[in-house]
């Protein structure tokens, strides 16, 4: 399927591991020309080197209030264009309520909420110029509550209220607001609980693998290439009528309506 998204220029945060690198080699492959954001530059550049397109390398840290307008800034100056904004950045701290702090509380909003928010501020000129989108990555748990994730629930669902209120704004400007929850998918973080599992059971990697998920009730966990897929199809012209869509990849994990 020809998703026509060549010559396009994506901005993708987070995009020097995990989902969000997986996210900018799809988008590459795809021809489109990447934006590389996150505060690791030497991350950035290697990613960079292995896209095989024309990429640009932001570090910023979004947890700074200037630095959305700083990075929309360089994207325009480089391509004189911008298409798609892939919110990705930002992890929350899990644990006991009465144990997060303020400043926990305050970590969590400011990269991946109040960066979302700026970077779609300053984006949306230039996506209503050229008819973009915005894929908001957000989370399962802003479906689904859970007392260790209390900061990373509410974030990811403001996420996709804000992805609704800019959906609703979206259809007068002409610009595509649309979020993913992607379950637990197999990056850095997954990996690290794994072999957390290896070491309290002596089972192989395999094995705790299959033991984490069954508890969860999946049949497996994901992969980041799935994720990036449906970033690639949200942002192509095949999907034209979903606006405000918030589209659940988990493998079944969150069970409510």
């Amino acid at each position: 399927m020809d998703l026509q998204l060549t010559g396009q220029v994506a901005l993708v945060t987070g995009a020097s591991q995990g989902i969000g690198r997986a996210i900018a080699g799809t988008l590459a492959a795809e021809g489109m020309r990447v934006v590389l954001v996150s505060r690791r530059r030497p991350e950035l550049e290697h990613v960079a080197s292995t896209l095989g397109t024309e990429c640009l390398v932001q570090a910023a840290d979004l947890r700074d209030p200037g630095a959305p307008d700083l990075v929309v800034a360089a994207a325009l100056d480089r391509f004189a264009r911008l298409d798609l904004l892939v919110n990705n950045a930002g992890s929350t701290k899990r644990g006991d309520f009465f144990e997060l702090t303020d400043a926990d509380w305050a970590e969590g909003y400011s990269l991946k909420f109040f960066a979302a928010m700026r970077l779609s501020r300053a984006a949306w000129p230039h996506l209503r110029t050229s008819g973009g989108s915005i894929v908001n990555i957000a989370g399962m748990g802003g479906r689904t509550a859970s007392a260790e994730f209390t900061i990373g629930g509410t974030v990811n669902a403001a996420m996709l209220n804000l992805t609704k209120a800019l959906a609703d704004r979206g259809v007068q400007d002409g610009v595509r607001v649309n979020a993913i929850n992607p379950g637990l998918v197999m990056t850095d973080r997954l990996t690290a609980r794994v072999v957390q599992v290896m070491h309290e059971t002596g089972l192989d990697r395999e094995a705790a693998t299959r033991q984490l998920a069954s508890g969860l009730r999946i049949a497996r966990f994901g992969e980041p290439r799935e994720i990036a897929a449906a970033v690639a199809f949200l942002a192509s012209s095949q999907v034209r009528y979903c606006q405000g869509t918030l589209l659940d990849i988990d493998g079944g994990q969150t069970r409510t309506l």
